[in-house]
């Protein structure tokens, strides 16, 4: 429930940030001033300010948009290649296993993040740039979930009944193999979700994310680790926010995991 409320407290800060939000994102206001310091016009700073002069409470507004669009589509992506894969590979088997196993073993032997800045250093930086390494990357583990759901379903009774109907293996798959394993995959789409909002942050840290000045929590931490120790409230404001949305995936992930024991 917590999980689900804290998810949900972001979305709606996403939605509404131009609501919100008391300054623009990329405005230059005051230099380095520090949360609840007063402007010279008497106005409050509720976060403080960046080195530029901008306002961290309205980049932490903005920036939600930014992981909260291209997180869930990049997951989406991937879930829609490797559910796809994970069905032909486990219902049909044989070569078809085969080489859909091969192709997904190769691009799992790389170090996730060395793939993900081969990837992007070869495309540009963009997000939906991130998007499609995300997807490249993710897309062969996700496909080997479904394939290990898929081979035990394929088995059941109700699977052999519309094969005697003679309905076809695409419906078969989609219609009584792929509801059936539902459960698991609601789940570790939570929990992948809160990865790739990792990954975004840590591509943005190493200045592969959205090319700047676009808010972007992991850009944001990246632009201030020089002066953290100076003001660590410009680092360490954008690790809370990244902190508490992968937190409530994983919550949520939790709870999505019990609702499904008990079904």
């Amino acid at each position: 429930m917590f999980g689900a409320a804290l998810v949900g407290m972001w979305v709606l800060v996403a939605i509404f940030a131009p609501v919100i939000s008391p300054h623009e994102p990329n405005a230059t206001l005051v230099p380095f001033l520090k949360p609840g310091d007063l402007g010279a016009d008497g106005t409050k700073y509720i976060l403080g300010t960046d080195h530029i002069g901008r306002d961290i409470l309205s980049r932490i507004i903005w920036g939600s948009r930014t992981v909260l669009f291209y997180a869930p589509l990049a997951t989406f992506c991937a879930y829609a290649l490797g559910i796809v894969m994970g069905l032909v590979a486990g219902y049909y088997r044989g070569w078809v296993d085969d080489v859909l196993s091969r192709i997904s073993d190769m691009i799992l032997s790389f170090p996730v993040l060395v793939l993900y800045i081969i990837v992007i250093s070869t495309v540009g930086a963009s997000g939906f740039n991130i998007v499609l390494a995300i997807i490249f990357a993710s897309g062969p583990a996700i496909m080997r979930i479904v394939r290990g759901l898929v081979l035990d379903l394929r088995n059941r009774d109700y699977v052999a009944a519309a094969q005697t109907r003679g309905e076809s293996a695409w419906r078969i798959m989609l219609v009584e193999i792929l509801p059936n394993a539902r459960g698991p995959l609601i789940v570790d789409g939570c929990l992948r979700m809160g990865y790739v909002i990792i990954t975004i942050g840590v591509l943005g840290f190493l200045g592969l994310g959205l090319p700047p000045p676009d808010p972007d929590w992991g850009g944001m931490i990246n632009e201030t680790r020089q002066m953290a120790l100076i003001f660590p409230h410009m680092t360490v404001i954008p690790c809370i926010a990244i902190s508490s949305l992968v937190l409530g995936f994983n919550l949520l992930a939790d709870g999505m995991r019990e609702v499904s024991l008990r079904d």
